[in-house]
């Protein structure tokens, strides 16, 4: 079965014998008949395979090409824009209840704040290793719908228990949220592309502090009579996570095998662009063997690190940094408005490293560009301290908001730099579990006894950014290493066995659907 390509044919796909791929017999070539040195066995490999089969079957034009992603680009990344925009407005509906009537105060809004990356915690394994096993994008939308009734039940809890209890539930239930957009992302892009759509979903935590401190700030003029600001602000954010979770259940395709809203023939093209990236699609088999992997690799534990560094500050400002404001001598409404900037610069921050991190093909160094200015924007504030400078402590609250964009990079380097489905999906566990200890630590380094000021929670972050910059650059070294050492194996395989460029690509073609790990596969390439 072969189907081939002339660029110049106006259809731009041509048959050379007639296709059928939902006649999966046909696929004769499987996993048994990669390079001996893979040591796959037969049914291990990727979703993908029933569809394209082991070798390329098919060539498509740049135009083709452009033209699927573009149609790809109107449906996948803004239903992941608009989850994450649910998401962060939900995960910080408390940051504007503290200053809206919220009865919960002092270190009890402490441990509330807490709870929630608690439930994060103790559920981001399970929720990765389920979803696995289900279709991905269904469990998405079905926890999307559960979290936002959690959240309009918000409105009637009242006591530090419920509070506690509802944060906690509220977390465990948006803990599925990044690792499956991340998983989406890189089943549909290639890697010079995922740092831009993951920049455009991620750049919603942005967006979201503009629109929420809007909210937030008509909410306030309410008289309060029948249900308090922060009540109402509740049912609000609660009923639009509803919304957008239907939405997610009948629109984001699962992966390019399930893509509805593709014909079968841009389906097969959708998997044909990313079989250069060796990153695979789908595998519902555990495979215990790349959770070791995952868990013994020097890199993801620099990952693990780098997350939980660049994670502190924002455990700290989605919870305190309207307080902060307010102790420049603002009113509660007045800094409502006056946070909103802080989320302009985060957005901007946001598209601006992700639109450098595919142009030049890096990730470390755009998370270097984003911390410098947090870094920056915190010595002001510890500098300024009690001098009345409104303007200026303002200025370096929003060049603190630039950090956000550094996680988005690094939700771009595992999409990029991790091939395995199971070892993926236990890489991106960790990075969101050490997402959730940055932020408790962020949290409780904002203590009440420091407060108004939070002089230590700001040095905190000052420091620990600064030791950030140097975990970057050795990540980045690390993979240019292992990049060197690849290629280096890849010329010996070349030279022992005769092999020309021709050859090469044909063994590349054949690993990219095996689900291999990034180490297995010598045909994988990490990005710095």
């Amino acid at each position: 079965m072969v189907v081939g390509h002339e660029q110049k044919h106006s259809s731009e796909f041509v048959e050379e014998q007639k296709v059928d791929t939902d006649e999966k017999h046909e696929h004769v070539n499987s996993i048994e008949q990669l390079d001996q040195f893979s040591g796959i066995a037969s049914g291990q490999g990727d979703e993908a395979l029933r569809l394209i089969g082991v070798e390329r079957k098919a060539q498509f034009s740049e135009e083709y090409n452009r033209r699927l992603r573009r149609k790809m680009d109107f449906l996948i990344p803004p239903l992941c824009a608009i989850v994450y925009f649910s998401q962060y407005l939900d995960k910080t509906s408390l940051n504007y209840a503290s200053i809206m009537g919220l009865p919960i105060t002092g270190q009890n809004y402490n441990l509330v704040s807490l709870a929630f990356y608690l439930g994060f915690l103790v559920w981001e394994f399970p929720t990765v290793y389920i979803s696995q096993k289900l279709r991905l994008a269904k469990y998405l939308g079905a926890n999307i719908v559960v979290w936002g009734i959690v959240l309009m039940l918000h409105a009637i809890g009242t006591s530090f228990g419920a509070f506690f209890a509802l944060r906690f539930l509220l977390g465990m239930l948006e803990s599925c949220v990044a690792p499956s957009l991340i998983l989406i992302i890189s089943m549909f892009y290639k890697k010079n592309e995922q740092a831009t759509r993951i920049s455009w979903f991620y750049v919603m935590n942005g967006l979201t502090h503009i629109f929420g401190g809007c909210i937030a700030y008509g909410i306030s003029f309410t008289d309060g009579k029948r249900l308090a600001p922060y009540q109402i602000l509740y049912i609000l954010f609660g009923g639009l996570a509803i919304l957008v979770g239907v939405a997610v259940l009948i629109w984001m395709p699962d992966s390019p095998v399930h893509a509805r809203f593709l014909t079968k023939e841009e389906r097969i093209a959708a998997l044909e662009r990313v079989r250069d990236d060796q990153g695979g699609t789908q595998n519902k088999t555990l495979k215990k063997e790349q959770i070791w992997e995952a868990v013994t690799d020097i890199r993801t534990w620099l990952v693990v690190l780098t997350t939980m560094l660049t994670s502190i500050p924002n455990g700290g400002l989605s919870n305190f940094s309207n307080k902060i404001i307010k102790d420049f001598g603002y009113t509660s409404r007045q800094t409502l408005i006056l946070s909103t900037p802080g989320g302009a610069v985060a957005a901007v921050t946001t598209l601006i490293c992700g639109w450098y991190s595919d142009k030049k093909n890096e990730r470390m160094v755009p998370i270097v560009f984003a911390l410098v200015p947090t870094i920056v924007g915190s010595i002001i504030l510890i500098a300024l301290n009690g001098s009345g400078k409104k303007g200026a402590l303002l200025f370096g609250v929003y060049l603190v908001y630039s950090f956000g964009s550094a996680l988005s990079t690094v939700y771009a380097y595992n999409a990029s730099n991790t091939s395995g489905h199971t070892k993926k999906s236990t890489i991106n566990a960790m990075t969101l579990v050490a997402f959730c200890i940055g932020n408790v630590i962020g949290a409780e380094t904002f203590l009440p006894k420091d407060a108004p000021a939070y002089i230590p929670g700001k040095i905190a972050i000052m420091v620990l950014l600064i030791v950030q910059l140097f975990i970057c650059f050795l990540l980045r070294w690390v993979n240019l290493r292992l990049n060197a050492k690849k290629k280096a194996r890849i010329e010996e395989e070349k030279a022992r066995r005769g092999w020309t460029d021709e050859d090469i690509q044909r063994e590349r073609d054949k690993h990219a659907f095996a689900d291999l790990t990034d180490k297995e596969n010598i045909y994988f390439v990490y990005t710095a």
